[in-house]
């Protein structure tokens, strides 16, 4: 279901309605049944994904809290000694180690075997959001295992948690104890809400539809088959309109399902935070995918630095080499493990791998290497708050981002590396346009135009969020002629854009 159909704009009228009058004492209910309806509107059968997902993850932290519960009334018997308590917590700790990690492999298991062994290419088998879900009921094991917070005891509202439609499409990736408030909650309508609500969906369109569509068929163009003879010049465009394409369709989607979502009374886990203004490749990976690298910062990396193994190579480098490595070096390794894990979350393939290792590594590398930074700028006498430092370190990890986008979006490795040698030794960028003229031929020059137009706008939007102010309110303060000349110029080239995109409408992440 399209989020620009006419199937889909019904559906959420209809949800709207019913929400705020015939369910308003029990909206939660509404949701799990438009959210279960959705669902199964993209494939009946992927029901019976999210329902195991959704049974095996409940059923297990029930277990895990009833077993911890058990725990809690016997040390409370006064009759037993020391060492009884001690081995029947130890039996209750194997028993929850059991059931987490029985659960941890069943889902990851059926995930891996969807995505890495799907008998189909193209992921025709892969149900919608499977690892948003996924990773969304994980987190909350992993978090009721640690007793982070309470155990829903209560399956359909659990269900409802992982099964939110807004979150399905493309994620976020939310976590239970920021939502379970505002999922459960009874409200009554709030225009003024709902009016911020529209326009963020209708900015995310403009995203979507009037930059990532429009791009899609020139960067296939220059990119699905390079050769020997295509020039640097031409690949580099090609890479740069990969970085916009590739922004505005994660970021415009995620624009119009938080906004969805807003219409409900509901704010989901923000997940991009202008990452093309970023200063280093960390901070990028902070701003992009913002709850993906959450998750596997809080699932993932910490666990991982902190195991033994990790610090006996803190303290072998700290007695061998130095401070500053003993104390980097196990976040360093850990950090290349994580984006491994990031590029196999992507697929299988070489190309997904190796993007994900270029990223750790190059973190790594930063990490490691910053007393050396530092002492350039000391010996160059460079200023930290710097202002033209400030814009270097944002086109430098702008560079840096665009390389990692090579192995992203070429998907021969072979054709990668040559992609990358005529960048560096044959730019020819002479050859340009009559490299990009059989291009031009084939997409229309008034798309371009549109798309050129829109991405205008949405770095006008990044700079002013940049800068601390938030774009609508900006906008609501203004004249009504200004404000609504806004707001028509975008739903023009929204319109406008329908007429020229050739066969890009799903989302790029809708399938992970």
């Amino acid at each position: 279901m399209d989020l620009y159909s006419f199937g889909f704009l019904l559906f959420l009228i209809i949800l709207f309605i019913s929400y705020y009058t015939i369910f308003k004492n029990m909206q939660w209910i509404c949701l799990l049944i438009f959210s279960i309806a959705f669902y199964a509107f993209s494939g009946i059968y992927n029901l019976i994904y999210i329902l195991l997902t959704a049974t095996t993850v409940y059923y297990g932290t029930v277990l895990m809290q009833q077993m911890a519960g058990n725990f809690q009334k016997v040390s409370s018997n006064k009759n037993l000694d020391r060492v009884s308590r001690k081995k029947i917590k130890a039996s209750i700790e194997k028993k929850r180690r059991i059931v987490f990690w029985t659960v941890i492999i069943i889902n990851f298991g059926m995930l891996a075997l969807l995505k890495y062994c799907n008998p189909f290419k193209g992921g025709l088998l892969i149900p919608l959001g499977i690892s948003f879900y996924i990773f969304t009921a994980i987190g909350y094991l992993i978090d009721i295992y640690f007793e982070k917070y309470d155990t829903e005891f209560n399956f359909f509202k659990f269900l409802l948690f992982i099964s939110f439609f807004p979150q399905l499409i493309q994620g976020p990736i939310n976590r239970y104890d920021k939502m379970k408030n505002q999922l459960y909650a009874n409200r009554v309508v709030d225009w003024n809400r709902c009016k911020r609500a529209l326009v963020i969906i209708l900015f995310g369109m403009l995203k979507k539809y009037a930059v990532a569509n429009l791009l899609v068929d020139t960067i296939s163009q220059i990119l699905d088959n390079p050769t020997e003879d295509t020039p640097g010049a031409a690949i580099v465009i090609g890479i740069l309109l990969y970085s916009a394409q590739q922004y505005a369709d994660f970021s415009g989607g995620i624009d119009m399902v938080m906004g969805i979502a807003e219409l409900f009374g509901i704010k989901m886990m923000p997940n991009f935070r202008q990452p093309y203004f970023s200063v280093s490749l960390g901070d990028f990976w902070r701003r992009w995918h913002i709850s993906l690298g959450a998750w596997m910062r809080d699932y993932v990396f910490y666990p991982l630095a902190i195991t033994k193994p990790m610090q006996k190579v803190g303290k072998w480098a700290k007695r061998h080499l130095n401070v500053h490595l003993g104390r980097v070096l196990p976040a360093s390794i850990a950090n290349i493990v994580v984006f491994f894990l990031v590029g196999l979350w992507h697929g299988a393939q070489w190309h997904f791998i190796l993007w994900g290792l270029y990223n750790g590594i190059v973190i790594a590398f930063s990490d490691i290497c910053s007393p050396i930074f530092e002492r350039v700028n000391h010996i160059f006498s460079i200023k930290p708050e710097s202002k033209s430092l400030h814009l270097f370190r944002i086109l430098r990890t702008f560079c840096v981002v665009n390389i990692g986008w090579y192995f992203d979006r070429i998907y021969d490795i072979k054709d990668c590396l040559m992609c990358m040698k005529n960048t560096v030794f044959s730019f020819r960028l002479e050859k340009l346009g009559s490299c990009m003229k059989p291009i031009l031929d084939i997409v229309s020059r008034k798309a371009f135009i549109i798309a050129a137009i829109s991405l205008i706008i949405v770095f006008i939007d990044s700079v002013i969020k940049e800068n601390g102010r938030d774009t609508i309110e900006l906008l609501d303060k203004c004249p009504a002629i200004i404000r609504w000349g806004v707001y028509y110029v975008v739903i023009f080239l929204v319109l406008c854009s329908f007429s020229f995109a050739i066969g890009a409408g799903g989302f790029m992440y809708a399938n992970y």
